[in-house]
């Protein structure tokens, strides 16, 4: 998995305006797309990864923890993000094709 990759590509998802922020958002985007990825900071509270890892199993979306707070913040170029969705199917191809290799 190539860390500085995923973290540009969720940039460029950012700037392309292809990513939803902020739990309850997401968690109401699962339901409304059929290819889903989320990013889930490792160090978000126990409360909100219970939600959002009941919610992505329910929905069969890809879920990444391998981040924290800080990392997924930089990337995205906002304060505080703990919680990261992303439901374009060009960018869900191209992140996992980043975290196969």
């Amino acid at each position: 998995m190539n860390n500085q990759k995923i973290l540009g590509l969720l940039g460029l998802a950012t700037r392309a305006r292809k990513i939803v922020l902020g739990e309850e958002f997401v968690l109401k985007g699962l339901g409304n797309n059929q290819h889903n990825l989320v990013f889930l900071a490792s160090d978000a509270g126990d409360n909100i990864k219970g939600k959002i890892v009941k919610k992505t199993n329910n929905y069969n979306a890809t879920l990444i923890q391998s981040f924290n707070t800080e990392e997924l913040s930089k990337a995205i170029g906002k304060n505080n993000r703990k919680v990261i969705l992303v439901s374009d199917k060009g960018f869900i191809d191209k992140f996992i094709e980043y975290l196969d290799s």
